[in-house]
C-alpha cells in the first residue's frame, strides 16, 4: 500500500541559512534578511514530508525531502533547525500555533511512511536495528574493503567501462563509506547520489570532504526504499549480494532503486548465478553431528542433559555452514540459477525456486549441496566478473554448504533430483528448504536451515 500524498499544511516563515562553522564555532546567527515572511508548504511524499518554502514571487527559497532519518531539532519555542549534510538551514515561525501544527503535521508525514515504506513491511523492527548497527561500524566497512576481490573487481568493472559513467548521473544504493562513489567519479561521473540507511552515512560525508568531491558526490541518509532523489540516474551501483547471493534481502533493496533508472539505465552489477553441487564431506557431517554431544551427558553437574540431544542436533543441522572446500568433493557438475537483476521484480525474490537434476560423476555418501554465486558487471566496453567460486581466490562470502539430516547413497551414472527452495522472512534472510531424490533407488532425504543463523567454521 503507497503512503498517501498531498498538501498537509502552509504557514508563514523566515528562514535563515546556517553555516558548520558558526554552529561548531558557537558564532552569533544574524536575524533572517527577508523583509515580508516566506510561504512554507508541507507536503507528504512517498518516502517523508517534503518542505517547499517560497517568496511572494512564487520562487523557491528552500526545498528538501524530511523523512525518519533526517536531523532537525526545535530551537527555542518556535523554530526548526533541519540540518541535510553539513548544512542546516533555521525555520522561524510566526507564532507558537503554527510551530506546532508544523510539528505534530511533520511526525503524522514521518510516521505514516515510516508504517507504509516497503523496507519496513517485511523487516521486523529488531532485525533492522541489528542490521544497521553492525554496518555502522568501521570495522566492518573494512573488512569488507579489504577483501581485494571484491573491491579490486568493482574498480575494474566501472573504470573499464568508463564510457557508461562519464557525465553521467549514477546512484550508489547502501553505499557504505562510498568507495563505489568514489570510483564512479574515478570513472567521470559527473554527479553521484550515494543513499545509506546507516550510521557510517556521516563517516561517508566526511570522506567525500575530505577528497574534496562535494560537487560530485551528495550523501543521501535514508533507505532507498524511503528517500526521493531529485532526478532520474543513467546507472545504479551497489554490492547487494549476501551469504548464498539472498541473505540480508538488499537484493530487493537493489531492485527497488529501478524506480529511479532511466528506461536505457544500466545496473552494476547486472545479474548474477548462483551455482549448486552435490558433496560428500564425511568429516563435517560427523564434525557436525558431535557438536551436540555436550547434549548426550547424563550427569552435568547432578542434571540429566540427554532429553535435549535430539533438539540439539537438529539445531545445529538448520545452520548452513559458511566456509571454503577442496572441488574434489563434488560429485556432480553444477545446476546455475540466474537472477538478472535489469529484468527481475522484487516480488521475485520473496520465494526462489531452484529445481535440480545432477548426473553422479563418482559413487559414494552424498552428504549436502554447495552454494557459490558469481555476479556480471556487464558494461558497453567489457563484462568483468566477480567469482565467489571454491576454485576462484577467497572472498569475504566463502562458499555455503547445507547438509542433508540423513546422507544419500549414489552410485555413478545415477541421478539426483529435487528443489531448493528458499522463502523470504522478515529477519532479512531465508528460511531454506531442500528435498533431493536419488531416482534409481527412491532413497530421499533433505533438509530445512536457517540462512539467518549459520554456522562460520573457518579459521
Amino acid at each position: 500500500m503507497a503512503a498517501p500524498t498531498g498538501q498537509l499544511l502552509q504557514c508563514s516563515v523566515r528562514l535563515l541559512f546556517v553555516s558548520e562553522e558558526q554552529l561548531r564555532e558557537g558564532l552569533p546567527i544574524s536575524q533572517p534578511a527577508q523583509k515580508a515572511p516566506l510561504r512554507l508548504e508541507l507536503c507528504a511524499r512517498d518516502g517523508g514530508a517534503e518542505v517547499a518554502v517560497t517568496d511572494v514571487d512564487g520562487v523557491c527559497a528552500f526545498k528538501c525531502l524530511v523523512n525518519k532519518d533526517t536531523e532537525y531539532c526545535r530551537v527555542g519555542k518556535e523554530s526548526i533547525l533541519i540540518t541535510l549534510g553539513y548544512n542546516s538551514t533555521l525555520l522561524q515561525f510566526m507564532s507558537h500555533s503554527e510551530y506546532n501544527m508544523f510539528s505534530n503535521a511533520l511526525k503524522s508525514c514521518r510516521k505514516i511512511n515510516k508504517e507504509h515504506s516497503v523496507f519496513s513491511q517485511r523487516t521486523e523492527d529488531s532485525s533492522a536495528a541489528q542490521y544497521f548497527q553492525f554496518y555502522g561500524c568501521l570495522s566492518q566497512q573494512q573488512n569488507m574493503m579489504q577483501d581485494f576481490v571484491r573491491t579490486a573487481t568493482y574498480h575494474r568493472a566501472i573504470l573499464q567501462n568508463h564510457t557508461d559513467f562519464k557525465d553521467k548521473v549514477v546512484l550508489d544504493v547502501g553505499c557504505g563509506s562510498g568507495i563505489l562513489s568514489f570510483f564512479a567519479v574515478q570513472a567521470g561521473a559527473r554527479k553521484v547520489y550515494a543513499v545509506e540507511a546507516s550510521s557510517v552515512a556521516k563517516y561517508a560525508e566526511i570522506l567525500v570532504q575530505s577528497n574534496n568531491v562535494a560537487d560530485k558526490i551528495s550523501v543521501l541518509s535514508g533507505k532507498i526504499e524511503e528517500i526521493t532523489l531529485p532526478e532520474r540516474v543513467d546507472v545504479i551501483v551497489s554490492e547487494p549480494m549476501g551469504y548464498m547471493l539472498f541473505n540480508e534481502r538488499m537484493l530487493e533493496s537493489y531492485l527497488h532503486s529501478k524506480k529511479w533508472l532511466k528506461s536505457s539505465g544500466m545496473m552494476f552489477p547486472t545479474f548474477s548465478d548462483i551455482h549448486l553441487a552435490p558433496f560428500s564431506d564425511e568429516q563435517l557431517y560427523m564434525e557436525h553431528y558431535s557438536r551436540a554431544n555436550f547434549w548426550y551427558q547424563q550427569c552435568f553437574y547432578g542434571v540429566n542433559l540427554s532429553g535435549l540431544r535430539n533438539a540439539a542436533v537438529d539445531e545445529y543441522f538448520r545452520q548452513p555452514i559458511v566456509d571454503t572446500f577442496d572441488i574434489r568433493i563434488l560429485m556432480a557438475r553444477t545446476v546455475k540459477y540466474t537472477v538478472s537483476f535489469l529484468e527481475a521484480e522484487e516480488e521475485d525474490l520473496h520465494r526462489v525456486e531452484i529445481p535440480f537434476v545432477f548426473q553422479m560423476m563418482q559413487s559414494g555418501l552424498i552428504h549436502g549441496l554447495a552454494f557459490w554465486f558469481d555476479v556480471a558487471f556487464v558494461g558497453s566496453m567489457v563484462t568483468v566478473w566477480l567469482s565467489t567460486a571454491p576454485t576462484e581466490p577467497l572472498t569475504h562470502w566463502y562458499q555455503v554448504r547445507c547438509l542433508f539430516q540423513t546422507p544419500l547413497f549414489a552410485k555413478e551414472g545415477e541421478t539426483l533430483s529435487g528443489e531448493v527452495l528458499f522463502v523470504a522472512n522478515k529477519r532479512q534472510s531465508y528460511d531454506i528448504q531442500i528435498v533431493a531424490i536419488v531416482d534409481e533407488t527412491g532413497f530421499k532425504s533433505g533438509n530445512v536451515l536457517d540462512l539467518k543463523n549459520p554456522f562460520f567454521r573457518y579459521a
